[in-house]
């Protein structure tokens, strides 16, 4: 399948790479063209403007960081929309808003194209090892002829239907229970830690009893060993993805009181200047208010 693919970031390279290797062919762009470039040895076409992307692609997907970066991508005269033909296809892989997604959507299907909503379940790490998984949405016609795309990128598929808000709504829930399990294991290790536990002791009761799966075994490493510039996830995004899904659930009458918590201690790590930080730094802020160094 001919893919167009645009956000070459620590998650877009690895996706960009799997496709690759999978005998998709690929033209790629992103706005530091040094990125693009690191993939053109591995067989991917570098181009210089998304007209370039997807003027010859069945398919372009775009893993961005934010609603304001796919909008730009989308929108205006040198858009998706504007330059895509009828019959393509927008994967939108990127965690976004319910409502950008939707707006997104509604431009698509006005120029004959359809959005598909995709987002990935997976560190970087995780999907290079065809691990991950995948949650795509949108019309079903859609989602059958961009299944093997999807095969390409994860080891699991969990289609959540014909509205591509619902994968939204499926990323930012396990985003959020994530997010939770996170900030309790930082509870955990500093209440620990105030008497006189190492943290390696605390993560190996976690992780070899009742919690002995790959989220707590890969988050409560990083929290014991304070690895937090091993980054998959940043903070800034962790933050992001949290007041998404607040205002998600706002609008559909959920509470979410645990967010709220996870929430103030990424506020508080950008407080200390650690936004590039993974996001499990929050561990740390928790640590901080524990009065622990």
């Amino acid at each position: 399948m001919q893919i167009g693919f645009i956000g070459l970031g620590r998650m877009g390279q690895v996706m960009a790479r799997r496709l690759l290797a999978a005998g998709h062919g690929l033209a790629v762009y992103n706005r530091t063209r040094s990125k693009a470039e690191a993939l053109a040895a591995e067989g991917a076409v570098v181009v210089d403007s998304i007209a370039d992307l997807g003027a010859n692609c069945e398919a372009v997907i775009t893993m961005l960081a934010d609603d304001a970066a796919v909008e730009a991508v989308a929108g205006g005269p040198a858009g998706l929309v504007a330059i895509l033909p009828a019959g393509a296809v927008h994967i939108a892989m990127g965690t976004h808003s319910v409502t950008a997604v939707r707006s997104l959507a509604e431009a698509h299907g006005g120029a004959g194209q359809t959005l598909l909503a995709a987002p990935m379940l997976g560190r970087p790490e995780v999907v290079a090892a065809g691990k991950a998984g995948v949650v795509p949405a949108g019309p079903r016609d859609a989602l059958d002829r961009c299944r093997p795309i999807f095969e390409a990128l994860a080891g699991r598929v969990f289609v959540a239907g014909d509205d591509p808000a619902a994968a939204i709504a499926v990323k930012l829930a396990n985003n959020f229970v994530l997010g939770c399990a996170i900030e309790a294991m930082g509870e955990g290790f500093a209440l620990t830690r105030k008497f006189g536990v190492e943290p390696r002791l605390f993560f190996e009761v976690l992780t070899q009893g009742l919690f002995g799966s790959p989220a707590y075994q890969a988050y409560g490493d990083i929290i014991a060993r304070e690895a937090y510039d091993q980054v998959g996830f940043t903070a800034t995004l962790g933050l992001k993805d949290i007041n998404l899904a607040l205002a998600a659930a706002g609008s559909v009458g959920v509470p979410l009181p645990s967010g709220n918590v996870y929430r103030d201690r990424l506020v508080g790590a950008l407080a200390h200047a650690e936004g590039e930080l993974d996001w499990a730094v929050m561990a740390r802020d928790q640590a901080r208010a524990s009065g622990l160094r």
